[in-house]
C-alpha cells in the first residue's frame, strides 16, 4: 500500500492521518509549523516518523496531504519539490486544484479531499470521519484513489467541479459556523434575564438537537415551526419591540432571518398566505 505523508498537524490533519492509519494505510512521516503537534501525533502513529521540514515528507511518501491553513497550502506547494507520478491533495472546502499547480508542474497527480466536519474539541476525532460526506476534486488518476479513501473510513462522496466549490463551503458555514454565532445571539438575550452562558447553553441545547432531528428526518421546510411558520404577527411585532429595548444591534439579523424564514413558510403544506405576507411587511420595515 502506498505510503501517506501529512503537512500540517492540526485538527483535521491529525484527524485523517489517524484514521487512515487505523485502516491500514502507511504513514510515513509527518511535519508541522508546530514541532510539538507533530511529534504528538507521531506518538499515536507507530509507523510515522516526525520530519523536521516539509521537504522531507515529500522525500518519503507517495501521498501527501497538505493539511494546513488555506492561505498557506499554495506557498507551501511552491517551496517544495515534488517528484513525478507523486500524489499531492489539500484538504480545503474553498479552493480547488489551483492552489497545487506547481506540483502539477512537476508531474505529480493533484487532488482535494474535504471532510464535511467540525473536528474542533472533538474527543474522538477518528470516529468523527464516519458517516460524514467527503467534497472531492481531482484528476482522473487521483479520485479513484480519493474515493476508495472515503469508502475505507466509513464516509460518502460527492465530486465537485471548480465553481462549485465556494457555495459548497458557504453553505457549510451557514450549518456549521454561523449556528455557533445564532447560538451565542441566544444565549446574550438569556443572559439579559439574569441566566448565564453556561445554564442557557444546557436550556437550549435539547432543543437544537431536536430540530436538528426534525430536519434530519423530514427536511428542512417540513421541519420548520415557530411565529413565521404560523403567520403569527403579533408575536414577531412583540420581538421586535423587545429587541429594541434589550438588543437593538441584533435587529438587522433578526429581520434578515426572518425574511429568508417567510421563504420556506411559504413552501409548507397549507401556509397562513395572509399571515405570512403581513409578516413580510413587518419584517421589510
Amino acid at each position: 500500500m502506498q505510503s501517506i505523508g501529512f503537512i500540517g498537524a492540526g485538527t483535521v490533519g491529525s484527524a485523517l492521518a489517524l484514521g487512515l492509519s487505523e485502516k491500514g494505510y502507511p504513514i510515513s512521516g509527518i511535519a508541522s509549523r508546530t514541532r510539538l503537534s507533530a511529534e504528538k501525533l507521531c506518538r499515536k502513529i507507530p509507523s510515522a516518523k516526525f520530519c523536521n521540514s516539509p521537504q522531507a515528507v515529500v522525500d518519503t511518501a507517495d501521498i501527501v496531504f497538505i493539511t494546513t491553513p488555506d492561505d498557506t497550502i499554495a506557498e507551501i506547494c511552491r517551496s517544495l519539490h515534488w517528484h513525478s507520478n507523486q500524489y499531492v491533495i489539500h484538504c480545503s472546502g474553498a479552493y480547488s486544484l489551483e492552489l497545487l499547480q506547481t506540483a502539477q508542474g512537476f508531474g505529480a497527480y493533484t487532488g482535494v479531499l474535504h471532510p464535511l466536519q467540525s473536528f474542533s474539541l472533538q474527543a474522538d476525532p477518528v470516529k468523527n470521519l464516519e458517516g460524514i460526506t467527503y467534497a472531492l476534486e481531482g484528476d482522473d488518476q487521483t479520485l479513484p484513489l480519493l474515493k476508495d479513501m472515503v469508502k475505507v473510513l466509513g464516509g460518502e462522496w460527492i465530486v465537485l467541479k471548480p465553481s462549485d466549490k465556494v457555495a459548497y463551503h458557504v453553505a457549510a458555514v451557514l450549518a456549521s459556523n454561523y449556528l455557533v454565532t445564532l447560538i451565542k445571539m441566544a444565549t446574550g438575550l438569556w443572559q439579559s434575564f439574569g441566566i448565564p452562558e453556561d445554564k442557557a447553553v444546557k436550556a437550549l441545547m435539547p432543543l437544537v438537537r431536536g430540530t436538528l432531528s426534525n430536519i434530519e428526518k423530514a427536511g428542512a421546510t417540513n421541519a420548520l415551526s415557530g411565529p413565521i411558520a404560523r403567520g403569527d404577527c403579533g408575536t414577531v411585532s412583540k420581538h421586535l419591540a423587545a429587541l429594541e429595548n434589550i438588543a437593538p444591534e441584533l435587529i438587522p439579523a433578526y429581520k434578515e432571518l426572518g425574511r429568508q424564514t417567510v421563504k420556506i413558510a411559504l413552501e409548507k403544506e397549507k401556509p397562513n398566505i395572509t399571515g405570512i405576507e403581513k409578516l413580510s411587511r413587518i419584517l421589510a420595515n
